[in-house]
């Protein structure tokens, strides 16, 4: 019996789980690429006092979504239901995203923009299936939590909790915010709006 070629195997992987090695190769190069654009947006343009502080409605909430999400989730030890994740099964990506889009809103920047859509499609996408997987096989009470609560976009009124036998529930914790060090969100918003502003104090020198 002879073995099988490496496109016969490739061929019987389901596209969703090659899709998800693809994106966990370009993950690192797809950061870097918007980095890259981030920063020649930057030098080309100044960035407007009145983008940068309408940048903030979208980059607050995101940062604070994030911090109170990292309070609430136990990482593969119970399926969080409380807290904002009663709202939406992806507090951590919405609040990325919404960071995300507040920094091309500051930059005002449709490079940039299209850099983060193409990025988020092509690395989230992949890796909200491949968790939605794990979550599937690990806790039987997630398809009923699917149906109260959506993946991204939040609904207005918490979904309801079933707690599962043996589940410690859910308040925001201080020690899982540490653990998860998710302060590390707001320090790179904080140092990202430092280059902003050197960016904008810099093209005020040179007069652009």
């Amino acid at each position: 019996m002879t073995e099988p070629t490496r496109e016969g195997q490739a061929a019987g992987i389901p596209f969703m789980e090659r899709w998800q090695k693809i994106a966990r190769r370009i993950r690192v190069p797809l950061g870097f690429v918007a980095a890259l654009v981030y920063l020649w947006q930057l030098a080309v343009h100044r960035p407007q006092p009145a983008a940068v502080a309408w940048s903030l409605v979208l980059v607050v909430p995101g940062c604070w979504l994030r911090s109170y999400a990292a309070g609430y989730v136990k990482k593969n030890r119970e399926l969080t239901q409380t807290g904002p994740y009663a709202h939406t099964r992806n507090p951590l990506y919405l609040g990325s995203m919404l960071m995300a889009a507040g920094f091309a809103v500051a930059l005002m920047s449709w490079p940039f923009a299209l850099t983060l859509v193409v990025g988020f499609a092509v690395i989230y996408v992949p890796v909200i299936a491949s968790e939605e997987a794990f979550l599937r096989r690990t806790f039987p009470e997630f398809e009923a939590y699917c149906r109260r609560v959506p993946r991204l976009l939040p609904r207005l009124t918490p979904g309801r909790v079933e707690k599962a036998a043996g589940s410690e529930g859910g308040r925001f914790s201080l020690e899982l915010y540490r653990k998860h060090r998710e302060y590390n969100s707001a320090i790179g918003a904080a140092l990202l709006y430092c280059s902003v502003l050197l960016g904008m104090l810099l093209h005020s020198i040179l007069g652009r």
